[in-house]
């Protein structure tokens, strides 16, 4: 692939990864909760979840979400629900608050690796949005006189690699100002700011309209 075509997808996914979504949210809880380190896994979740929205998309299922209101709403709801889950446990559920402060000051101690892992990877790839955004994008840039496989690596390695990089890079941020969010007042409103930004993103997901065909 020539390195000007290289340049341009690369500039439009990082204009694509470091806007504001689920994704970035979550990496920006578990890093000012646990600390930059838990963000190795759930970072690593969402890219293997981007890694199957991008093969999904070369196999067609993009093509599917467009043609099929079945298919496109199943998805759709079943990604909202995913996020209505989260903002909830964040409003109510103890243990998935932001920072906690126990009398000796000791914050929240970070979930295992797997669940780290697992919770980005769902929250990837219950996103017909990215499916949708991975149809569009990538014909621009694949070059049907060429082998299909390589170009289909390439592009999504650098769509991984960005994305990981910019994960990592908020966890970092949010890290840094974990003394004041260890502060309990705060933390509580955070608690209920980041709960309800993931309920309005699954509000925002189930009023995601399916493509013309």
């Amino acid at each position: 692939m020539q390195t000007h075509t290289l340049l341009a997808f690369a500039a439009i996914a990082a204009l694509s990864i470091v806007s504001p979504g689920p994704s970035i949210l979550l990496s920006l809880r578990n890093g000012a909760t646990f600390g930059a380190r838990s963000v190795v896994w759930s970072a690593f979740g969402n890219i293997s979840g981007v890694f199957c929205l991008s093969a999904a998309a070369i196999l067609g299922l993009g093509v599917l979400l467009k043609s099929s209101a079945v298919v496109f709403a199943v998805v759709k709801v079943l990604g909202a629900l995913y996020l209505f889950y989260i903002g909830a446990k964040q409003l109510f559920g103890r243990s998935a608050a932001i920072v906690y402060e126990a009398g000796d000051g000791v914050a929240a101690v970070a979930p295992g690796p797997g669940k780290l892992y697992l919770e980005a990877f769902l929250t990837a790839v219950t996103n017909p949005k990215a499916v949708l955004f991975f149809t569009a994008l990538f014909p621009q840039f694949v070059s049907s006189q060429a082998p299909l496989a390589p170009q289909f690596f390439t592009l999504t390695g650098i769509f991984m690699a960005l994305s990981y990089t910019t994960h990592i890079s908020y966890a970092l941020l949010a890290s840094r100002a974990r003394n004041l969010l260890l502060k309990p007042r705060f933390a509580k409103w955070l608690n209920r700011v980041v709960g309800s930004v993931f309920i309005s993103f699954g509000a925002l997901l189930l009023a995601l309209r399916r493509p013309a065909a």
